[in-house]
């Protein structure tokens, strides 16, 4: 159990201003209305006090009561019970089993001296039903046996409505609308003395223990219950509420939401509804009377009054929370919403909710504390000054007044334990990196972010680097000295760029990569500026940087050039002004004069001979040193001849003199091909190289795209050269019958038999001549099938002629030429095949028939 002081209990009425110096009498019974506090004692007077509530400096109340008027009501017995009826201005009396009614003020009986006899107890109806504003709904237990009757009572007379008969003898009695709740002799019910339906509820011994009926709500009642359980019953019947456990002795409940306040022979006890649980204990010695008034509580002895003051929710909650009793404390605030108008409350429940956040916050109970500040809406900024240095010096952020919490900064809340330090840190960059997405962060995002930036440098954490290169509010000052004094010199570069300073980026880190100042962030940082500067749209700042980066490695750096993209080549980035820059970086000049024609495919001879000159001068330079030719010698110079063959651009003269004496056979048949000397190229493939591959590897790539006769040529040439006088001529036999095997369709036949020797065999040329006769079979029939079409298309056109001609035409001065639809005027004409007739100038003038098929008459 948790204590809480949820009442403090005040003396109203002490026993020398009820009874004076008289010993006899005692307190049998009590109510109040308003200010109103009437007593009923054991010799048959009635008091009359007023109550004056003053607040004390503590934060309580004390109550000050000034008798009025008492009044002795005639009977030798005791006042059993007091009802105010405030709308008619009456006191309802008990006493000696009859109900009288007197005036609340004067205390006089009614002069229609009007009663209610043989009553044992009474309640009012709260929720009456009859509508009526000038009377009261009283259900009293009758002395009849086993019977329950229901007055109206009006300034000056009453009027029964009802009478039940119950199962058993009814104890006591609660009534809301129709229903009245009873406790009978072993077991309390609901009975609708309307409909006369009951529905029994739960046992209940009176032997045993004094009953409780007390109504607390729109229809639902508080009952003594078996155990020692207060137990909540609606008319349905049914709890829907958990029970609280008190006293087996109870003798008064009364509710004071969210409390059930109970007594007993000893304590007033306190549980709450919420949770069930008791909250304060108060010794309370003799009382015998528990009630509550309009929210009022009030507890009396024989001989005084006293009234438990409520202290305020919100004193309550502040205490709970001051307790780190963070569960009650949001349990009593949830529970005083019904009680407290809905602006106020959602004011006064935000504030709990985050001084409970920053509870569970300074007891490392991150997730918790994580839901209240959400929950509670929080200023971000609030839990971010815990943190020293973290908010931008620009800030003007003051923490809530009243504060939230009661820590100066984060040293003081962790007592310097590094470990929790580190873990409060942890935490803080989870929860700024959740909300600096969401609403939370609306007019506080550099704060956000610029304290984020802060904590992932300080962890060396790789979430910094993600932060800087998306969307982000750091403000750049505050951000930059903390980079700066972590050596995060990277990240503070990428913090430039992001701020547009992309000159101070790029050199910090060409200081990085040039060891001036040390950040491992990145191993590949050289190639990052590179990249950085590929993309640039500043040209002024790529052309500071040209050198540095070719410097470092040409391969590399020319990129800067070669991956920009198309449409930023054509502002500030004239190739012309690149292959000057680059004429220092031989490599570099290489690759980009291959971006320019191999990628860009930019047809200017400049660019064209120039790289042709450069492959040459590498290849010329290597052949001294390696003349066997090492892989990069073999690459080159394959770059070479494929530009030498691709390419229509260059300048071949210009580079027919750099090849002539160089030992380059196979790029001067190249040149001599593009000059259309065949014959020479041919020469130097055969008889040079005697590479009789590439000999037929020419004949292909020099014809291709051109007509058949022109390759034909060139296999001619190529098949005279192996014929013709010179070296190695075995082998160029042998590639002669080769190449006319492998390519029949390429010669005339007629002409290869002419020039080849009588000493070869037939068998040697079989492949050869079985081709020839099969293309020139082919050939002639293929011939003879155009030339029948042909005839069979022309016997066609004969007879459709003939047809022609076997019809007459009737010529007359009323026929109309279809053309210019005038008479003809001499029997000269031409006729359509749709039957039109035209004169012979027209139809000169003319490519199309005419529309109609027969000739126009004069109308």
């Amino acid at each position: 159990m948790m204590s809480t002081k949820a009442f403090t209990l005040v003396p109203a009425i002490e026993r020398e201003q009820l009874l004076g110096d008289r010993d006899r009498g005692s307190l049998e019974c009590v109510e109040c209305c308003g200010r109103n506090l009437y007593v009923g004692t054991s010799d048959c007077f009635v008091y009359h006090f007023l109550l004056e509530e003053k607040p004390s400096p503590g934060g309580s109340a004390t109550f000050t009561a000034t008798r009025q008027l008492h009044r002795h009501l005639g009977f030798k017995k005791a006042v059993s019970e007091l009802r105010a009826a405030s709308a008619l201005s009456r006191l309802l009396v008990l006493c000696d089993g009859c109900i009288s009614l007197v005036h609340m003020l004067s205390l006089e009986p009614v002069p229609s001296g009007a009663r209610i006899k043989g009553a044992t107890a009474f309640a009012l109806n709260e929720n009456p039903v009859s509508g009526d504003p000038f009377c009261v709904e009283v259900c009293i237990i009758s002395v009849k046996r086993r019977t329950i009757q229901v007055f109206l009572v009006y300034e000056d007379r009453v009027q029964i409505v009802r009478e039940v008969s119950t199962p058993e003898q009814p104890l006591a009695v609660a009534v809301d609308g129709h229903f009245l709740c009873l406790a009978l002799t072993t077991q309390y019910i609901i009975l609708n003395y309307s409909t006369g339906a009951a529905q029994d509820l739960f046992p209940f011994c009176s032997e045993e223990r004094r009953p409780i009926v007390k109504r607390i709500g729109r229809q639902e009642f508080l009952l003594a219950g078996p155990g020692g359980l207060g137990m909540f019953a609606t008319v349905a019947g049914i709890s829907q509420r958990a029970p609280v456990r008190w006293s087996e002795n109870v003798i008064g409940a009364a509710v004071c939401f969210p409390y059930v306040v109970a007594l007993d022979d000893e304590f007033i006890t306190v549980h709450s509804m919420l949770d069930q649980q008791q909250k304060q204990t108060l010794p309370f010695k003799e009382g015998h009377i528990l009630q509550d008034f309009e929210g009022r509580v009030i507890v009396a002895t024989s001989k005084g009054v006293y009234i438990l003051v409520p202290l305020p929710l919100e004193k309550q909650i502040q205490d709970l929370l001051a307790s780190r009793r963070v569960e009650e404390a949001l349990v009593l605030a949830k529970g005083a919403r019904r009680n407290i108008p809905k602006e106020k409350f959602q004011v006064m429940y935000r504030r709990i909710l985050l001084q409970a956040g920053f509870i569970q916050f300074a007891q490392l109970q991150f997730l918790e504390a994580k839901e209240l500040f959400r929950s509670g809406q929080l200023d971000v900024r609030e839990l971010i000054s815990l943190y020293p240095l973290l908010l931008p010096t620009s800030s003007s952020f003051t923490r809530s007044h009243p504060p939230l919490h009661e820590f100066a900064d984060l040293n003081q809340l962790t007592q310097g334990d590094q470990d929790k330090v580190a873990k409060c840190k942890r935490f803080l960059m989870s929860y700024l990196n959740e909300v600096r997405s969401t609403e939370v962060a609306n007019g506080y995002k550099e704060d956000i972010d610029t304290a984020l930036l802060k904590l992932y440098a300080e962890a060396d954490h790789d979430s910094l680097l993600d932060l800087l290169v998306t969307e982000n509010f750091c403000l750049l000052p505050d951000s930059a000295a903390w980079l700066e004094k972590h050596k995060k010199y990277f990240a503070l570069g990428l913090l430039y760029h992001y701020n547009h300073q992309d000159a101070a980026a790029v050199q910090l880190w060409v200081s990085i990569v040039n060891g001036d100042v040390q950040d491992s962030t990145r191993s590949d940082l050289y190639e990052y500026i590179v990249d950085f500067l590929t993309y640039s749209m500043d040209p002024d700042l790529v052309w500071r940087h040209a050198d540095w980066v070719l410097q470092r490695s040409q391969e590399v750096g020319v990129q800067v050039f070669t991956k920009r993209p198309l449409d930023e080549q054509q502002s500030g980035f004239n190739p012309d002004d690149i292959i000057s820059c680059l004429k220092k970086y031989p490599q570099a000049l290489v690759k980009y004069l291959e971006h320019l024609v191999t990628d860009r495919r930019l047809q200017k001879e400049e660019y064209h001979t120039h790289l042709a000159v450069l492959y040459l001068d590498e290849v010329l330079q290597q052949r001294p040193c390696t003349p066997d030719k090492g892989a990069e010698v073999t690459e080159t110079q394959a770059k070479l001849r494929r530009l030498l063959q691709e390419s229509d651009l260059y300048r071949v003269h210009f580079l027919m003199d750099r090849t002539r004496g160089a030992g380059l056979p196979l790029e001067s048949a190249i040149l001599h091909g593009k000059l259309e000397q065949h014959e020479e190229a041919l020469r130097i493939l055969v008889h040079e190289l005697a590479d009789f591959p590439a000999a037929e590897d020419y004949c292909l790539w020099r014809s291709e795209g051109r007509d058949p006769s022109y390759r034909q040529r060139l296999f001619h040439l190529l098949l005279a050269v192996y014929l013709g006088p010179g070296p190695a001529a075995p082998e160029r036999t042998v590639a002669a019958v080769d190449l006319l095997n492998r390519h029949t369709v390429e010669f005339d036949a007629a002409q290869v038999l002419q020039l080849l020797p009588g000493t070869w065999s037939v068998q040697l040329l079989r492949p050869f001549l079985t081709g020839a006769v099969r293309d020139s079979i082919h050939a002639r029939r293929t011939t003879q099938v155009a030339v029948g079409l042909a005839r069979s298309e022309n016997l066609i056109y004969k007879y459709d002629k003939m047809k022609l001609k076997g019809s007459s035409v009737r010529l007359s001065d009323k026929k109309l030429c279809q053309m210019c639809h005038n008479p003809f005027l001499e029997p000269v004409f031409v006729r359509y095949p749709n039957g039109g007739l035209v004169h012979t100038h027209c139809a000169a003038g003319r490519h199309t028939e005419p529309s109609s098929p027969s000739a126009g008459a004069r109308t």
